[in-house]
């Protein structure tokens, strides 16, 4: 492995200091919460602080399959393994699946650890570009292309993307698996955002339902505002897949913190109360960013479908340094976004994300956005 921080984690708020960002636009996740903003009334002094089941908590993993969607979803709790964070499950089976001068097959823009994780292991990659011109929609017919029968061991999606918030329709879905089925790879599915799709229909079901060849990957961090849980998990229904990705897991962590899965477990049995009204919220702030895109004639965007991220560009004739702008943000408005080359794009793009900031904060970060590039 050849490790190199990337700038997402390099220039992020946490680096940079929270005390230093007014208006923190940047945020990839909900705002985070309290233990006591849960309603848990939990009872934790007598938890027993072993080493806990390496798959995770049952509770957990129970709790994982009931919100896991579709009548019947066909998964168990034996097909969830839980890990530190999205992060770590993602680690998991890119350092499983894939070794050096292997081939996989990537979408990007994308979560950067989607992207730097196989380079590190000195894979093959082949990325699939997403155009704003084609509303971020995912070329399936270039991931069949690049696609190498035999050889390519993974296909890498994300829906809801980060950092455009675009979904996956779900026939494009469905040939991905047919794709990953007919070729023999192994099809992952970030879908950290699962939860958040603004469909009114509510989310579609876990994507490890419709095959043995999917992984689906989420985390408590992004729609419910637990970073700091440190709880993750991939799924499949494939028992030798998932026996895989226990042996990477054990070998990194060997199982997770009791705490904080209790605690997971208790959030995700109580998910019909807690998850209503943050959906709710997210939507509330979703009208807000599209109130001010329709009053501005500066920037332009494909209206998220899910999450709490949207990517916004410069529009085309709108001349800017960027370099000087992003600085500006920060030091004369500040206000903090995700510039571009986070997720090795241009950076007269940048996530905004709208989850995060409270809903004051979020109003003046548009106007900051808007008075910068006026040169206010």
């Amino acid at each position: 492995m050849r490790y190199r921080r990337m700038p997402i984690e390099v220039e992020s708020p946490e680096q940079l200091g929270y005390s230093t960002i007014t208006n923190n636009l940047s945020e990839s996740s909900v705002s985070d919460r309290r233990l006591s903003d849960l309603g848990l009334d939990l009872d934790i002094d007598d938890l027993l602080l072993c080493y806990g089941d390496h798959l995770g908590d049952p509770a957990l993993r129970e709790a994982i399959v009931a919100a896991s969607g579709g009548e019947p979803s066909g998964l168990g709790p034996e097909h969830v393994l839980v890990t530190p964070g999205a992060a770590a499950a993602l680690f998991c089976v890119a350092t499983a699946l894939v070794g050096p001068g292997e081939h996989l097959v990537v979408q990007r823009t994308n979560y950067a650890t989607n992207l730097e994780t196989p380079r590190a292991i000195g894979a093959d990659l082949t990325t699939i570009d997403l155009a704003y011109d084609g509303g971020f929609r995912l070329d399936v017919d270039a991931v069949a292309a690049a696609v190498r029968p035999g050889t390519t061991r993974l296909i890498s999606v994300t829906t809801p993307h980060n950092p455009t918030g675009v979904c996956l329709e779900s026939a494009d879905l469905h040939r991905l698996v047919e794709i990953a089925e007919s070729s023999g790879a192994v099809l992952l599915v970030d879908e950290t955002y699962r939860d958040l799709t603004h469909n009114p229909a509510g989310p579609p079901p876990i994507a490890a339902t419709l095959s043995p060849r999917v992984v689906s990957v989420a985390s408590m961090s992004k729609a419910y505002g637990l970073p700091g849980l440190r709880v993750g998990w991939a799924v499949t229904s494939s028992p030798e897949l998932g026996e895989l990705l226990l042996a990477a897991k054990e070998q990194i962590v060997i199982c997770g913190a009791t705490l904080d899965e209790h605690i997971a477990g208790r959030v995700l049995a109580a998910r019909g109360r807690i998850l209503p009204p943050i959906v709710a919220d997210v939507r509330r702030r979703l009208e807000t960013v599209r109130t001010w895109m329709a009053g501005q004639d500066t920037f332009e965007w494909v209206e998220p479908a899910g999450g709490v991220v949207g990517f916004v560009r410069f529009r085309d004739g709108v001349q800017v340094d960027t370099e000087s702008f992003y600085a500006r943000l920060l030091a004369d408005f500040g206000t903090y976004v995700g510039p571009g080359h986070w997720f090795e794009s241009s950076d007269r793009s940048f996530r905004l994300g709208f989850g995060w900031p409270t809903h004051d904060e979020l109003a003046a970060g548009l106007a900051a956005l808007s008075a910068c590039a006026a040169g206010g």
